[in-house]
């Protein structure tokens, strides 16, 4: 993967590389290879590989998170769900059989939970995802074989399974870590999480909500 924040970077970036795998016998292929351009507005790239326009994509999957041109973790946060529900329903009779409590529940985080929150720490969460992520906790805790058609409460249900909500900590909890160890770096990774481009002025007047920064959970829980 070639991150650039300029176009004419990138394809001096994909010409070297061709040029250096073609010293060791290697090609690229271009029916594989997509593009994509990261933005508020989204907008098409130009890349050229073999006098072939490279395909632009809307999203993509790399190293299973998938990627969205406008730089948003909703898709992902939504596929994780479907995915960790799914690993819920392949062992429903193990989390809902008459095991112990506490040992159930430490299955749900170890199999579930790991599968809802692969790559959590990159996320950069909005109310709507905050949302999505509490109700897929709860959805988890009613497996005390508890109706929804019971109309119990959210307090209520975790009051029996004795816990709190904790989805959004855990996640906060990753994401100091991850960013802790970006933040030593001086690379183009440190420069987008923290917003800053050399050279370039961050824009305050534009009109509408802002976009939600990485950094934006841990400033407003911590400080």
């Amino acid at each position: 993967m070639l991150l650039a924040k300029e176009e004419k970077v990138l394809q001096d970036m994909i010409d070297k590389l061709i040029e250096i795998g073609r010293c060791y016998g290697m090609e690229i292929n271009v029916g594989k290879t997509k593009v994509m351009g990261i933005s508020r507005q989204p907008f098409p790239v130009e890349m050229i590989i073999d006098q072939k326009q490279l395909e632009n994509v809307e999203s993509f999957k790399y190293l299973g998170s998938i990627l969205t041109n406008r730089g948003r973790c909703t898709c992902e946060i939504k596929c994780r769900i479907v995915m960790a529900k799914a690993a819920f329903n392949k062992k429903r009779t193990l989390f809902t059989s008459t095991l112990g409590l506490e040992l159930r529940k430490k299955l749900v985080k170890c199999y579930v939970w790991s599968t809802a929150l692969y790559g959590a720490e990159t996320w950069t969460l909005r109310a709507v995802d905050q949302k999505h992520l509490e109700s897929f906790e709860m959805w988890c805790w009613r497996m005390e074989k508890i109706s929804w058609t019971d109309h119990v409460r959210n307090e209520d249900v975790l009051l029996r399974v004795k816990e709190q909500r904790n989805t959004l900590h855990v996640i906060l909890k990753r994401k100091a870590k991850w960013i802790d160890h970006i933040l030593r770096r001086n690379c183009l990774l440190q420069r987008v999480t923290e917003g800053k481009i050399q050279g370039e002025i961050e824009v305050t007047g534009r009109q509408g909500r802002r976009h939600r920064k990485l950094l934006g959970d841990p400033k407003e829980r911590r400080g």
